[in-house]
């Protein structure tokens, strides 16, 4: 096994862990800092993937206390307080140093300030963009940063298992796999930051890049960490159904189409939304896919299934100029944004649950931090649409700050036990030199039970349903050999990985999801549709159960509940002088 040492590692190559290294680099230039991505450094992940855009309060009459407000609100009173205060506030700086030490160019208003586009479930039009494109242009010049900084890369190389040290208190480091050569790579680091990106790809529709797999919340409950909100899983209302046998249908239609003033239409032409709430298509992204579900299941639907957005009441000229990518991946697909209808059906996007972690980025275990969608508790039960890259370039930049402190007042490099080491590379090489093929039919069993009932809409029986159809994937994973015996660049045993993360991450949010009796934002049970009371709000949290106690949930998990500490403001009270 081929060995490395580095100051610092980070898992992760989107907003987050690009932040991570160059403030880590900032603060004490001396640490060697690493970057591993599954694939090329700015060329993957979901921050590139970026269409809407960066929420923050920079307009005249707006506020961090109104931004603050809105985040608390929309997720339902479940975010953790002081991270959601540190998402707003935040947000501020850090997009003045996107513009002015990293480069980037937003799109501006006529008198030279920045444009902010209109977003739903939001009381101000906050959304910093680059057209429908910033995410490009947020990663772009990140990246460019990155090469020049000094940081260290292996790309092209999976993380699969996070090792402790022999005591089993403190994190030694990370076993890794180079896709390249199939070589078993250990890196020892003084601490490691997890921001792989969650990615809910065990949908049948989904938006998040291929190469998501929900691989470091998979390692984080191996490793023996809780994971809160897990049940609350993102739905984004508009994504492209282009048809079966393309990659294609799933991929986001942004909110700001809706937020412009896009109507969603039924089959046959009628805009319904007006049946469902008073705020129409500019609802927040949970009851507009319940709403356009509902449409689904009732048969009101297009001939691929879903129902139509349409744009071209606003002038196609003009959402042509507004909405440029979108317009031509429509067009890609046959169809015309700017002056038709496009076919759209609810798609998984975003996991408000992930890792438990603090404002300083630390988690339970000593040596990891955590930031981005790995990590639970910024957004509670939903998010609001451009909260999401907000989150990830400010705590990535606080994650980078804290752990070049850290190291400088307690850092240590750890031995790595060895029997974690071994154990590690035991689970990623078990396909080998078994018997049996069949991941293809693994992964559609996987998509129809997350989406038939872990999905929009939930109860008791298709939660029991999925239960048992969750362990029989797994045992059959178990069983599903690998032919050949040439690790270099198999795709066909990073699917077998891929699917092992994927199955362990869906049977923790259908876990959480069976433990929620009430419906809250994301997570709608039809047989509990009402919300708890709001002043005893608890989040949930979720983790593998140790073999030695022999019980738990769902054989070999454990759910409990703990109450949201309001620490700024509680329901029915707001920050906002009146």
């Amino acid at each position: 096994m081929k060995s490395i040492r580095t100051d610092i590692l980070i898992l992760g190559s989107g907003g987050a862990g690009l932040f991570a290294a160059l403030h880590a680099k900032r603060v004490a230039p001396e640490l060697s800092v690493t970057i591993a991505v599954k694939g090329l450094l700015g060329k993957c992940g979901c921050t590139r993937m970026v269409q809407g855009g960066y929420n923050v309060a920079l307009a005249e009459g707006d506020s961090v206390e109104r931004h603050f407000m809105d985040t608390v609100e929309g997720g339902k009173w479940l975010p953790d307080q002081d991270l959601a205060w540190t998402l707003v506030t935040k947000a501020v700086e850090r997009v003045r140093e996107l513009e002015n030490e990293i480069g980037c160019f937003f799109d501006r208003n006529p008198d030279g300030t920045l444009h902010q586009k209109a977003f739903a479930g939001q009381t101000f039009d906050r959304t910093v963009h680059k057209g429908d494109l910033t995410g490009i242009e947020i990663i772009n010049r990140l990246a460019e940063q990155v090469w020049v900084a000094g940081v260290d890369r292996l790309e092209e190389h999976r993380a699969i298992e996070l090792v402790k040290d022999r005591e089993g208190g403190a994190l030694a480091g990370v076993l890794l796999v180079d896709m390249r050569t199939g070589e078993f790579v250990f890196v020892q680091a003084r601490a490691v930051l997890l921001a792989t990106g969650g990615g809910p790809t065990m949908y049948r529709y989904h938006t998040p890049s291929g190469d998501k797999s929900c691989d470091g919340l998979a390692m984080a409950l191996r490793a023996g960490l809780p994971l809160r909100d897990m049940e609350m899983v993102q739905f984004h209302p508009t994504g492209l159904l282009a048809g079966p046998g393309t990659r294609m249908t799933g991929t986001v239609l942004e909110e700001g189409l809706r937020g412009a003033g896009g109507y969603l239409l039924d089959g046959a032409g009628r805009r319904f939304m007006e049946d469902y709430d008073p705020r129409l298509e500019r609802a927040t992204r949970d009851i507009v896919s319940r709403a356009i579900y509902a449409e689904m299941r009732a048969g009101r639907t297009t001939p691929h299934g879903g129902v139509y957005i349409s744009m071209g009441h606003l002038g196609p000229d003009s959402v042509r100029k507004a909405f440029k990518g979108m317009v031509e991946r429509c067009a890609d697909c046959g169809f015309d944004l700017a002056g038709g209808r496009v076919e759209v059906v609810p798609t998984a996007h975003y996991m408000m649950g992930g890792v438990e972690f603090d404002a300083q980025c630390r988690t339970a275990l000593a040596g990891l931090f955590a930031a981005g969608e790995d990590t639970g508790g910024v957004h509670g039960a939903n998010r609001l649409g451009g909260n999401g890259v907000a989150n990830s370039t400010v705590f990535g930049g606080i994650a980078g700050d804290a752990m070049a402190h850290w190291i400088a007042r307690e850092g240590a490099w750890r031995e790595p036990d060895p029997t974690a080491l071994e154990a590690g590379v035991a689970r990623a090489r078990q396909p080998f030199g078994q018997p049996g093929t069949g991941l293809e039919e693994i992964r559609e069993g996987l998509y129809a039970t997350m989406w038939d009932d872990v999905g929009i809409l939930r109860d008791a029986g298709g939660l029991a349903r999925a239960d048992a159809s969750l362990q029989a994937l797994e045992g059959r994973l178990m069983q599903t050999g690998i032919s050949g015996k040439d690790l270099r660049y198999n795709l066909t045993w990073h699917d077998w990985m891929n699917l092992e993360s994927l199955i362990t991450v869906s049977r923790a949010i259908r876990e959480a999801a069976e433990a929620r009796t009430d419906s809250r934002g994301a997570h709608f049970r039809e047989d509990f549709p009402e919300t708890g009371p709001l002043d005893t709000s608890a989040y949930s949290r979720v983790r593998i159960a140790p073999s030695s106690l022999g019980e738990g949930r769902g054989d070999g998990f454990l759910v409990d509940f703990v109450p949201v500490r309001f620490t700024r403001v509680r329901p029915g009270e707001s920050l906002i002088a009146a």
